[in-house]
């Protein structure tokens, strides 16, 4: 009790000479009136910081399905082989779809095809649920399978193979589906998300496919039945397009639904 009156001044309003001439009692209330505020100010901290936590761990719980994942090796191992097969299986598999609804009255319900196989879309669905590393090793398997002389190319494979305009887009898989990969797991799951990431996957196929096209026709010409580069571009990038973008969209579908299952 001897050194309230060295005590602080609860608030600046009150004057010197007030707070000089306060009874020791009421200081004395006051200094243990602060002391509590104190307190209950560290507990009301305390208790932010755990509640801020635990929101956190509930927020981490609730959003699991849509966090960016990052595959463990063993999964990426597991899923390059599977992308591999999906490849492999892809490029002998047509692509079909139902016609409109409007036509259903006329012709009944038909399946055309798509003119394009599952080959890309098998690409691009590895990306998507295994990511850069599963998509990039299974395509390089692929290639070099298919070089070694495996006839897992849709015209056979080999050495000679590399003469072929379109082994271009195939060299163009490792990169598009590298780069559909790291995009699909850059983000939250989401198809908005996932379908740019197959179509950007796809731009890169094309690109790669054209490059090397190009580079063909200036050394050894793209055969008898490809009289320009603009013709072999609309070979093999422009008139198949449209059928691929469908597939795309189908893969981004399953690949969102996929990637919610897994994940969750």
């Amino acid at each position: 009790m001897s050194n309230l009156k060295e005590l602080s001044k609860p608030n600046s309003d009150i004057s010197d000479y007030e707070w000089g001439i306060t009874p020791r009692t009421v200081k004395a209330i006051i200094d243990r009136l602060q002391q509590i505020l104190q307190q209950k100010q560290q507990n009301l901290e305390s208790l932010q910081k755990e509640n801020k936590w635990l929101r956190d761990q509930l927020d981490i719980k609730l959003d699991k399905p849509n966090r960016a994942y990052v595959p463990p090796l063993p999964e990426v191992l597991l899923w390059a082989a599977i992308g591999l097969m999906l490849t492999i299986g892809g490029t002998f598999i047509q692509a079909y779809t139902i016609v409109a609804p409007w036509y259903w009255l006329e012709n009944g319900l038909e399946v055309q095809t798509l003119g394009v196989s599952y080959q890309i879309g098998a690409v691009l669905l590895t990306a998507c649920l295994g990511g850069r590393n599963a998509a990039l090793i299974s395509q390089i398997a692929y290639i070099s399978l298919g070089v070694a002389g495996l006839p897992i190319f849709d015209r056979g494979g080999g050495l000679s193979y590399l003469q072929q305009p379109n082994f271009g887009y195939l060299v163009g898989f490792i990169f598009g589906a590298w780069l559909c990969g790291w995009l699909a797991f850059q983000t939250l799951v989401r198809f908005s998300a996932l379908i740019a990431s197959c179509l950007v996957g796809l731009v890169t196929i094309h690109l790669v496919g054209i490059i090397y096209l190009t580079v063909v026709y200036y050394l050894t010409g793209l055969g008898t039945e490809i009289n320009s580069l603009l013709q072999g571009i609309a070979l093999y990038s422009l008139h198949p397009l449209p059928g691929q973008l469908a597939v795309v969209c189908a893969v981004s579908l399953v690949a969102f639904v996929m990637r919610k299952l897994m994940f969750s």
